[in-house]
């Protein structure tokens, strides 16, 4: 548990902090050990068209419980021309407005600090959202504290959060492909899509906007249940999209990320095959 420790160290060294609150695993667990170490502490939630409803209406909920205050803001990068063009650097324009806000959200409420959930695992991926916080001065305790996913996982489980097996929940935009321009509408119908395969029993999966392709990635424990389903799949997917795929190679992580050049790390995978920020 030194790491617990070195990370309730880390929190209480801040005084104060807004925390960049997702609802997911990293940031609910980050806000629960902020609440037990004792600092004040401000959950902030951004609710823009990028982020499922659902995901917001967790974060409230989440940090109700755990017994911080939580406001919900509305960032507009859907305005910026940087973030909606769609280049690799998306995710930095979309943190760059977020950290921004949240900046000035701490230095009304007199709090010292601004910290996100990144954890270690985050270094080895492609994250251009860390040049932001870095911008902006914000901090990273998880990362700080040499916390993984599998520990933070394995430590909300003890902690009694229910987000410890929730699966990840990146932004929207990550579902469409780099270069495709980022819409409303687009983000909504991947949105409404996946709300919708979410209804039919599916957990682990991503609905892939390709513009008239949906190219569903679904976990290979999952593949039996979508074939099962495949007729009431169709029929959801086929209100959004004129096509639907199944990827035979299954669900994973950042799968996107492959059409960039990227170099591999130094277990030889690709940059983005493991991982996406929730």
């Amino acid at each position: 548990m030194k790491d617990i420790e070195r990370l309730i160290d880390i929190l209480k060294g801040m005084g104060g902090a807004v925390v960049a609150c997702s609802g997911g695993v990293d940031s609910t667990f980050l806000l629960k050990l902020a609440a037990l170490s004792g600092i004040r502490a401000l959950a902030v939630t951004s609710a823009s068209p990028s982020h499922p409803e659902g995901d917001v209406r967790a974060a409230g909920e989440m940090a109700a419980a755990i017994g911080v205050p939580h406001r919900t803001i509305s960032t507009g990068e859907l305005e910026n021309p940087a973030y909606s063009s769609n280049g690799p650097d998306r995710c930095y324009h979309c943190k760059n407005e977020l950290f921004a806000a949240l900046r000035r959200i701490a230095e009304e409420e007199g709090l010292q600090s601004v910290i996100d959930g990144s954890t270690s695992d985050d270094r080895l991926d492609f994250r251009p959202g860390l040049k932001a916080a870095l911008a902006h001065g914000v901090r990273s305790p998880l990362m700080e504290a040499g916390l993984g996913k599998d520990e933070i996982r394995r430590y909300s489980k003890r902690l009694g959060l229910p987000t410890w097996d929730k699966p990840s929940s990146p932004c929207l935009a990550s579902r469409v492909p780099y270069g495709t321009p980022i819409t409303e509408e687009r983000l909504r119908r991947i949105g409404l899509a996946e709300e919708a395969l979410r209804g039919l029993g599916l957990k682990v999966f991503r609905v892939r906007d390709h513009g008239a392709v949906a190219r569903l990635e679904v976990a290979r424990e999952e593949f039996q249940f979508a074939f099962d389903a495949r007729d009431e799949i169709l029929k959801k997917l086929k209100t959004h999209f004129e096509f639907v795929s199944l990827d035979l190679e299954g669900f994973r992580t950042g799968s996107l990320n492959r059409l960039l050049d990227l170099p591999p790390d130094e277990g030889g995978r690709r940059a983005g095959d493991e991982n996406e920020k929730d």
